[in-house]
């Protein structure tokens, strides 16, 4: 069974309206909203906030034209080039530490898609040095650790963010993850259960959950897990990984 890992990378929520007729010009006079605009926009249709950034940009727009123009490239799968720029925009800008780490978090996440995980590292590693109570940041890089197979470290970080956010389903559930590739399995179960007693409804918790029981041989519990992912978000990738189990537990069920 495969290891759930569980990163939280940037949502593209679809806030801004696709222009029918072009990109528009960048409103010079309303930066917050141009700003928010821009990223909407960015996130939603990457093409047009590429130009629309672009634009801005051209027009002096600064450090937040620049910084949708990275964002824009991260959904244009322009990882490598959006990686780059996000980092040189934290060294560069005068913000505060937390939205700097912000900042190194996406580059991060951006060398991770582009299948980097030493600069996915170094990149988070900044961002915790500089807003080391952030426990989204550690999962992040708890992410990275795992997907270079480092679980053992995947795991010290998970602790540090389970410290400073005790209830937070999604890092039992990504510790679970992480236990049973160390043949823990014990405490992945220990951790898989507190997830869902956390947030019986998390889809993450549910399936490792469900891995953990099929693993112990109980396969009616392992079932009811992943019947439930089904029943919550029957069109998510954890509920392709959980039906794909359910066939193999059908197709093989001594196995």
């Amino acid at each position: 069974m495969r290891f759930f890992i569980s990163v939280v990378l940037m949502a593209w929520p679809a806030f801004a309206q696709a222009p029918k007729t072009g990109t528009p010009a960048p409103d010079l006079m309303k930066p917050a909203e141009t700003y928010k605009f821009c990223l909407d926009l960015a996130r939603s249709y990457p093409e047009q906030g590429n130009e629309f950034a672009g634009k801005w940009v051209g027009l002096r727009g600064g450090e937040p034209a620049k910084h949708c123009q990275a964002v824009a490239l991260m959904g244009l799968r322009e990882y490598t080039d959006a990686a780059t720029r996000l980092e040189e925009l934290a060294q560069s800008s005068k913000r505060d530490n937390a939205v700097r780490a912000g900042m190194l978090a996406q580059a991060g996440q951006s060398w991770l898609l582009a299948g980097d995980t030493q600069r996915a590292h170094a990149a988070q590693t900044a961002a915790i040095k500089l807003s080391p109570n952030d426990p989204q940041l550690l999962l992040d890089r708890a992410g990275t650790l795992a997907e270079a197979k480092n679980y053992w470290e995947a795991i010290d970080d998970l602790n540090a963010a389970i410290a400073l956010e005790p209830k937070n389903a999604e890092a039992f559930a990504f510790r679970a993850s992480a236990y049973r590739m160390v043949d823990a399995d014990d405490l992945a179960l220990d951790d898989a259960e507190r997830a869902v007693a956390l947030d019986p409804n998390n889809l993450s918790a549910l399936l490792e959950r469900g891995n953990l029981h099929r693993m112990k041989g109980r396969d009616n519990e392992a079932r009811a897990d992943w019947l439930k992912i089904l029943s919550l978000a029957p069109e998510s990738e954890t509920a392709k990984a959980a039906r794909a189990n359910i066939e193999k537990l059908d197709v093989n069920p001594e196995k």
